[in-house]
This record gives structure tokens, sequence and C-alpha cells, in this order.
């Protein structure tokens, strides 16, 4: 069973976008792990591990465009199941 079951990944397109803010937004904000929040002012790519995706997508959404959104669930995946 895992902790976090949703790998969540977009992109997010805007401008003066920070990779710090983010990530410590998301670190203080939405349980998960795995994070990682790279790009620069422009365009930012997220990958993050949580139970509540919708969360991430509210936040971002809140920054700029997003886009290129993938959510999987890794428990489904871990099962042999598509996810």
């Amino acid at each position: 069973m895992l902790t976090y079951k949703f790998d969540t990944q977009l992109l997010i397109e805007g401008e003066n976008l920070s990779e710090d803010a983010i990530n410590d937004y998301i670190l203080e904000n939405i349980p998960g792990d795995c994070l990682l929040a790279v790009g620069d002012e422009e365009l930012i790519k997220i990958h993050f591990h949580t139970n509540i995706p919708w969360k991430v997508l509210e936040y971002c959404a809140s920054l700029g465009e997003i886009h290129d959104v993938v959510i999987e669930n890794m428990e489904r995946q871990s099962l042999g199941l598509k996810g």
C-alpha cells in the first residue's frame, strides 16, 4: 500500500514563476512526496506524489496556464492495472 497514490505531473506556463516559491508552497500546503519543481520564470515542470492531485492543479492554475497534465494511479499500476 502506497502512502501517496497519485503521480501528478504538469507544466505551468506564465510570467515571473519561481521554482523555490512553488516548491515551498506545495510542501507546506499539500501532503505528498517526491516533489520536483523545475524550470525557469516562464515554464515550470511539476512532478508530485499525493492523494489530492486536484489541490496541486488548483494551486498551479492560479500561477498561470497549466497543460500536459498527467495523473496516474500508482497503486493500480503496482497491481498491473491501467492507471
